[in-house]
């Protein structure tokens, strides 16, 4: 084993996983459980052994190797590192891998142990299962992007953090370690079918038993986290920046009112008034236009308020809270996030760069004790 893989840290120490090429939620879950210590094998087409890795953040703490996967000899040695591993992800659509010879069944043959992670975005079963998707159309057919946005206008563009990162990526690394957990206990390996329409629906939670108790209803920007509460919203500064404003809890608004001067104006005199909330919108969309956004953040500064600045990448890097608890870090002039959740007992490390593709070729296959004949034929040096 190379001494990358032998003195890796982390909670999952230990633990080997195959990461099967793909983009966005699969690799994603790959980099969180890498990040934790866990040995993660990136398998990628032979064609592009050489060039930078496919993403320098996402690809951090990998193991890259290149094979052709259209080769049965190179589907052979895949196998032979399911038999040594905890876990695998794949990420193409229903079927695919079983065409390649690497589908849940031979690999649960060959390690019954073996946790197999499916990622997709519509699921493995069901009419739109073999359909292409990104992240808007999995949020949109959940419900999620549907509640999105003010009424009157398109529901916005989000980032592709509640479909691929959050409802897929996050919840295929949940899913392995839940199920690697169980097969440590029970000797049993299993499928893991982890649909980004399943994890956004999921994520919906909240919203749908605000929906049952009469407190949430389906016509958009007229709820308490759609922007159509004055407290729970975002603001316009002088110099065009903004401000969030989240103080739905009585103390936290009561803060918000006296800090901008709000306090004794009858508008504001009930905070639950739907009737009157896109007049306090209004008003108070007037007020925060007065000063610029730092000086909002100085006035706000130190109150129990639930009121913030909103800030760009480049100042969220910079903010204090940030660079106490080093959430991002810098390395070769790209900030990255540092890994997440933090544990005390078992602290990780200091995730490796981003492999150039198949930069691992020739040691993995050495290890799985494959003859220097194989090894170069299987990965011919440039």
């Amino acid at each position: 084993m190379s001494s990358e893989t032998t003195n890796r840290s982390g909670a999952l120490a230990g633990v080997r996983v195959i990461e099967i090429g793909g983009v966005g939620p699969g690799p994603f879950a790959g980099m969180l459980l890498a990040d934790q210590g866990a040995e993660v094998i990136r398998i990628e087409r032979a064609a592009d052994a050489g060039k930078p890795s496919g993403h320098p953040v996402i690809h951090r703490g990998r193991r890259s190797i290149a094979l052709d996967l259209k080769d049965p000899a190179s589907v052979e040695a895949v196998l032979k590192i399911v038999e040594s591993s905890d876990a695998l992800i794949e990420g193409f659509r229903p079927g695919v891998a079983e065409r390649l010879g690497l589908g849940p069944e031979i690999c649960l043959e060959r390690n019954p142990r073996l946790v197999y992670g499916r990622m997709t975005g519509f699921g493995q079963t069901g009419p739109s299962a073999n359909l292409p998707g990104h992240d808007i159309n999995y949020i949109a057919v959940t419900g999620a992007l549907g509640a999105m946005g003010k009424a009157g206008e398109n529901p916005p563009v989000p980032l592709n953090l509640v479909g691929d990162m959050g409802g897929g990526g996050i919840l295929l690394a949940f899913g392995l370690t839940t199920a690697m957990l169980h097969a440590r206990t029970s000797g049993q390996g299993q499928v893991v079918d982890a649909a980004m329409v399943d994890g956004t629906a999921a994520q919906l939670s909240l919203l749908l038993g605000l929906r049952k108790v009469g407190r949430w209803f389906d016509e958009r920007g007229v709820n308490a986290f759609d922007g159509g509460a004055p407290y729970y919203n975002t603001y316009r500064t002088a110099d065009g920046k903004f401000m969030a404003v989240g103080s739905v809890e009585p103390q936290f608004w009561a803060c918000v009112k006296d800090v901008l001067g709000l306090s004794d104006e009858p508008l504001f005199a009930e905070q639950l008034d739907r009737a009157a909330w896109p007049k306090m919108i209004a008003r108070m969309s007037e007020v925060f236009a007065t000063r610029t956004r730092d000086e909002w953040a100085a006035a706000f500064d130190g109150k129990d308020s639930c009121v913030t600045p909103v800030f760009d990448i480049v100042e969220a890097a910079n903010q204090p809270q940030n660079t106490e608890r080093a959430t991002y870090y810098e390395e070769d002039g790209m900030i990255q996030p540092s890994p997440a959740p933090r544990f005390l007992g078992t602290p990780a490390a200091h995730p490796a760069p981003a492999p150039v593709i198949g930069a691992h070729t020739h040691e993995v296959l050495t290890e799985l004790g494959l003859d220097a004949e194989t090894v170069e034929r299987l990965a011919p040096r440039a």
